[in-house]
């Protein structure tokens, strides 16, 4: 026998909550998350810049030293080694001169550049001079050999002397540039250590992200487009942040009462279309099935069979025994239905203790065989009451071809005939033969309901 829907299992009250996943786990806020983040960033680069800051100030330092302190002094080393040059050499044009007025010319220039200032700044140089100076005093008049000999150590010395503050400039200088050379090349490898550190955590912070939100948020994604009140509870992941995770939970809340809705539109559904004491379909939603099938029997011309069936005698079952009885022979006669039946028959409590019948794709022969068949086994199965009393109960049932014809029609039609089956005595089958009217009358009581 068809029903209009599935048969779900009834929720209990008992029914035990879905569990969450990761329910205990501590769920920290995006914004606590990121502020932390931002910190944390931040402190990082404020280190990075101090550990530039050191490097730099080094650069400046190295600078600053260069040009206030390492070239002047350089400069100042190569005046003082250009001037005991010319020293020398104005000391040789002292003892080359031809006449004795060369010799004091030459010897004026030689008194010039001893009294320079720069000649007294170093204690060899100041040793040096005026030793040539003296030297040079005593043989304006005229050198000898000896002298010459002299002098020549004497300009020696003078040109070591030069030679030597020369390298000194240039050493001093070399050692300022190093200083500073390597000051950059440490602010250059700090910067790209730095650089990498800003790497790895802007890697790390997008990795955190993509793990705790954005993931999270392609996840919630995906179960909003597939929510199914019939589908699995969906799980909220354990790690996520608090405000992805109070929405998850609040999409498990959405899908149990998407659930909810469902059992409860069931249970509506089926008291709108279901008889409460036999668990049959109720006259209104049998009647809009049947009209369905009728309009498919008559659009592809396939036979289809109409009946009404009636408990005999059941007034006098609720007269004598109670209401509860007849209850009970109801929902005998219901549950028989059921098995007997097949799954494409249409069957629902019409009214009292009235049935009706869709047989889709069956003629009326064929409908009269299953209808037999019913008849007989509700003939062999006595209904027993609680005191122990059988109480037999009996159907009659009326047929019609509802071939080409309107629902209305052959439901009258097969009540017509059903009649007709009470006025033969009942417990029996008719059907209604087309253009057939009979003249009804009233069945008679039948004593004996009860057998030992």
């Amino acid at each position: 026998m068809r029903e209009d829907s599935p048969r779900s299992p009834e929720p209990t009250s008992g029914t035990a909550q879905p569990v969450i996943a990761g329910e205990r786990v501590r769920h920290w806020p995006a914004g606590t998350v990121l502020a932390g983040l931002g910190l944390v960033f931040a402190a990082i680069a404020a280190i990075l810049v101090m550990w530039l800051a050191v490097d730099q100030r080094l650069v400046k330092d190295v600078a600053l030293q260069l040009h206030d302190q390492t070239v002047p002094w350089t400069i100042e080393r190569q005046r003082l080694a250009r001037n005991l040059e010319e020293l020398r050499f104005g000391g040789q044009s002292v003892l080359t001169a031809r006449d004795q007025g060369g010799r004091e010319e030459a010897f004026f220039l030689i008194r010039v550049l001893a009294a320079h200032p720069s000649m007294g700044d170093d204690p060899r140089v100041a040793v040096l001079v005026a030793e040539v100076e003296s030297f040079l005093a005593q043989i304006v008049s005229g050198a000898s050999k000896p002298d010459l000999a002299r002098w020549e150590a004497m300009s020696n010395r003078l040109r070591l002397l030069a030679d030597d503050l020369s390298v000194e400039g240039g050493q001093r200088m070399t050692v300022e540039l190093a200083r500073m050379t390597d000051a950059m090349h440490q602010a250059r490898y700090k910067l790209f250590f730095n650089m990498i550190l800003v790497g790895v955590f802007l890697a790390s912070f997008l990795v955190i992200l993509q793990r705790f939100l954005i993931r999270p948020l392609q996840r919630i994604h995906a179960s909003l487009m597939t929510l199914d009140p019939h589908g699995p509870v969906p799980q909220p992941a354990p790690l996520a942040m608090a405000e992805i995770h109070v929405v998850e939970k609040a999409i498990v809340r959405f899908h149990e009462t998407l659930r909810e809705n469902e059992d409860v539109r069931r249970k509506l559904e089926r008291l709108a279309t279901t008889d409460s004491l036999t668990g049959l379909p109720n006259r209104r939603h049998f009647m809009g099935l049947a009209a369905a099938e009728m309009a498919r029997a008559a659009r592809y011309g396939r036979p289809i069979t109409v009946g009404i069936a009636d408990l005999d005698h059941f007034k006098q079952v609720n007269d004598r025994f109670g209401h509860s009885v007849g209850d009970h022979v109801l929902q005998v006669f219901a549950a028989l239905l059921s098995e007997t039946l097949r799954q494409t028959d249409l069957v629902c409590r019409y009214g009292g203790e009235e049935f009706a019948f869709i047989f889709p794709e069956t003629a009326p022969d064929e409908a009269m065989r299953l209808a037999e068949r019913l008849r007989l086994r509700l003939a062999d199965r006595p209904v027993v009451l609680a005191d122990g009393q059988v109480l037999p109960v009996t159907v009659s049932l009326g047929l019609a071809d509802g071939a080409g014809r309107g629902l209305e029609e052959c439901l009258a039609r097969a009540d017509q005939a059903l009649y007709e089956a009470k006025h033969q005595g009942r417990d029996r089958i008719i059907v209604a033969e087309a253009g057939h009217e009979d003249a009804l009358t009233p069945p008679e009581p039948v004593a004996g309901l009860l057998q030992p």
